[in-house]
């Protein structure tokens, strides 16, 4: 069964029309079956007022559906939060009252720029047109939710990034470093014995509770992913930010799905710590944040080294 995740930045009443409201909170998922192919659309739901929600479902797509209703500094925040998490795969479309001259203009010299532009009764074509994009390698499932459920256990919902998952698979929960096995796996409420990136799964699990479990953890191979409280970035910062940063700065930063506090060490290299640990790759982008700034909330991204 192939599967296909689309972060969709716009009106949520648009993205009815292309899958059923499942899991809410401040993200909501949206998913249909048609054939052999699931589609899931996520939504940040509680941005613009926070933009943790805004990278944790960027971060949760291989495609992004861009609908501008409107030119303000909010568009502009989603152009910089796409631009630094490199989402090359995107289409874009806007409503009537957009001038399309000057959206391009907001997008020049960004990913966006290279986006399919898409007329809004075309849209629907263009997404069922779009292949599955999976990626191999070692196991590795990012988690966006996790609960108890009654006869069942605890539950986790999240999108195999890479590799595939067996049922009875015994892998590490990240950072925490705890032992699970997998006990059922779910795809679109139906039991499958195994799921491939970039498959979204509900999985049953045995060695955790719900409270082990955060948003952004890893469910991954043993020994597969690095854990640490410190990190290194090769560190571009956005040219929209005018604050001065120093060191020993407060600021939280946005590893895939985790959403982690943090201070500077040091500015050139940028490197920082985290007041808990975070589990990564070398090469996953991190993206500086300022929650609390009333301008531009997105400081810079990098690389980590």
């Amino acid at each position: 069964m192939n599967s296909i995740n689309f972060t969709f930045l716009g009106e949520e009443s648009l993205v009815l029309q292309f899958g059923k409201k499942g899991t809410a909170t401040d993200i909501t998922i949206y998913d249909n079956k048609n054939s052999d192919t699931i589609r899931t659309f996520t939504c940040p739901t509680s941005f613009p007022e926070k933009i943790q929600s805004l990278l944790q479902a960027l971060n949760m797509g291989e495609y992004v559906i861009f609908h501008v209703t409107k030119l303000d500094k909010f568009t502009g925040e989603q152009i910089i939060a796409l631009d630094a998490l490199g989402k090359t795969n995107g289409l874009l479309c806007h409503s009537y009252d957009v001038d399309r001259g000057n959206l391009l203009k907001m997008t020049k010299g960004t990913v966006v720029e290279n986006y399919k532009l898409v007329e809004m009764e075309n849209l629907k074509q263009e997404i069922e047109s779009l292949p599955e994009i999976s990626k191999e390698g070692k196991t590795k499932i990012t988690i966006d939710h996790c609960f108890d459920v009654k006869g069942a256990g605890t539950v986790i919902l999240g999108r195999a990034n890479q590799g595939e998952i067996k049922q009875y698979d015994n892998l590490k929960l990240l950072p925490e470093g705890i032992d699970v096995m997998v006990k059922s796996i779910q795809m679109h409420d139906d039991t499958v014995a195994e799921a491939i990136s970039p498959a979204r799964v509900g999985l049953s699990v045995k060695g955790i509770s719900a409270d082990d479990v955060q948003r952004g953890d890893v469910l991954c191979a043993p020994d597969s992913m690095k854990v640490s409280q410190e990190i290194t970035l090769k560190y571009s910062q956005n040219k929209y930010f005018r604050e001065e940063l120093r060191e020993n700065q407060a600021v939280l930063v946005s590893i895939g799905l985790q959403a982690k506090a943090a201070k500077i060490l040091s500015l050139n290299p940028m490197r920082l710590s985290l007041v808990k640990p975070a589990a990564f790759d070398e090469g996953d982008i991190c993206v500086v944040l300022r929650p609390e700034s009333q301008m531009m909330r997105i400081v810079g991204s990098g690389k980590i080294i």
